[in-house]
């Protein structure tokens, strides 16, 4: 986890560095969620339908809408994917606090809820496909492959939703201190008053002193 600024993230105006950029927990497993959902839209999509003569049939016990289910949320969940990797890329850029809490919560919401639809879909999809009685000639390792990757993008979905979670509860906390203590530091020493104990500066005897200390002068009348 990132440390030096708020929830998470680095400085906003850092420079950027590649490296450092793909190898964040974050991005990897974001790039995992954006794969994993090309394979579900991509096996269900290309061999989840058997045309027998003019109508179409879902291999998943003929249920329409479990297919439609499957490429919807793989769908979604791809370009979902691809906006959170920007984002990502965004992220350090961001100098507003509340910029950055509400792309998190955003992340931690999306991915929570998303990772639950996964599983919905996992089950569904898994409930169908027992119930098939048909043995079609093509497709079922397709669709075992979305099964599979359906259960498999539960964990990569809940996967980023904790990371968000541990940016939400880093907070801003270590931005602040960081960037407060630094930018306002109060002074060590302080200049002295006039006349203080430090101060070397010499300063004129007010008026008239110098008579106050001589005394009273003795005043004698002319004579005439």
């Amino acid at each position: 986890m990132e440390s030096g600024g708020a929830y998470g993230g680095g400085k906003a105006g850092g420079a950027f560095d590649p490296v450092v950029f793909v190898q964040r927990p974050q991005v990897i497993l974001r790039a995992v969620c954006w794969l994993f959902a090309i394979i579900v839209f991509g096996c269900i999509s290309s061999k989840g339908w058997y045309t027998r003569g003019n109508q179409e049939e879902c291999l998943f016990n003929k249920d329409a809408s479990a297919c439609n289910y499957g490429v919807g949320i793989s769908v979604i969940a791809f370009l979902a994917s691809m906006g959170f990797l920007a984002g990502e890329y965004f992220f350090e850029q961001m100098s507003s606090v509340k910029t950055r809490k509400h792309y998190v919560l955003a992340d931690l919401g999306f991915s929570g809820f998303w990772a639950f639809l996964y599983f919905v879909g996992f089950w569904y999809l898994a409930s169908q496909w027992g119930k098939t009685d048909i043995d079609y000639p093509t497709g079922a390792s397709n669709v075992k492959a979305a099964i599979a990757f359906s259960f498999f993008s539960i964990f990569t979905w809940a996967g980023c939703a904790f990371f968000a979670f541990q940016r939400f509860r880093q907070g801003a906390g270590a931005a602040f201190a960081t960037n407060y203590e630094a930018d306002v530091t109060m002074p060590s020493t302080y200049t002295s008053y006039p006349g203080g104990p430090d101060s070397d500066q010499n300063y004129q005897e007010p008026p008239f002193s110098g008579m106050n200390q001589r005394g009273p002068v003795d005043f004698q009348a002319p004579a005439y």
